[in-house]
């Protein structure tokens, strides 16, 4: 195959409403028994995906936290790839009573909050940056993103970007999918993330990536092109090397 790594999205795309039924299940382990690469690339929290989602062990690592966290299933070791919240953040929101989840790195809440958070991040003189999901809203060092998380997942595995198709749905997603071999959207993804897809599904969420993996494995994708608005929005994106 021309391609040897999947990394995909959770929410809205392999998950509906935080849960993975048994046939996407079942296609993502037509995967692994093909010999390929898994890697889940996420916004949430370790904690949080352990609580939702069984399936975690068909992967050969999980990046967590928008690319804070790297996770091994296999010898459960977490590597913290970026700093933790500062507590003078966490503080301040905290005292404006702003709904609050923090992990590893991620400082998380949910829109209208954002504003709040700009401007602490503002305040304090931080050098962080707030990262959108489809409603939700994420604070992260400045350096980080699912690019980032990625790389590091790659980079463990010995594999490239080049021989990486990445799927997703949301905004968090762009990044990943702009540095990728192949962007796959899956039918309910936002516009702005099928607009530099070279491939968009019919089917969404886990359908889409079920109609993915059967086109994958029979060698349907292996020629196509690359999507020329992603190629050109590529200068603007975080870039991953091969090593």
């Amino acid at each position: 195959m021309k391609y040897q790594v999947l990394a995909t999205d959770y929410d809205g795309t392999i998950a509906f409403e935080g849960r993975v039924d048994q046939e996407t299940v079942d296609a993502l382990r037509r995967v692994r028994d093909a010999g390929a690469a898994l890697l889940l690339v996420t916004g949430r929290e370790l904690t949080d995906l352990f609580n939702t989602f069984d399936g975690i062990d068909l992967f050969d690592r999980v990046v967590a936290e928008n690319g804070a966290v790297l996770y091994d299933p296999s010898t459960r070791q977490i590597d913290q790839l970026a700093a933790a919240p500062p507590p003078e953040l966490v503080d301040r929101l905290t005292r404006e009573q702003i709904p609050l989840s923090v992990g590893h790195s991620v400082v998380a809440t949910v829109e209208p909050h954002e504003q709040a958070v700009i401007a602490a991040i503002h305040d304090l003189a931080l050098d962080w940056h707030i990262v959108f999901n489809k409603g939700s809203i994420m604070a992260l060092p400045a350096e980080v993103t699912k690019a980032t998380g990625l790389r590091a997942a790659l980079e463990a595995l010995h594999l490239t970007a080049e021989t990486t198709i990445a799927v997703g749905d949301a905004e968090n997603d762009l990044v990943f999918l702009r540095c990728c071999g192949l962007a796959v959207a899956v039918a309910n993804a936002l516009p702005t993330v099928k607009a530099i897809a070279d491939v968009v599904t019919e089917g969404a969420r886990g359908a889409g990536v079920i109609e993915l993996i059967e086109q994958w494995l029979s060698g349907a994708v292996d020629t196509v092109a690359v999507n020329q608005a992603r190629e050109q929005s590529r200068s603007g994106s975080s870039a991953i090397t091969s090593r």
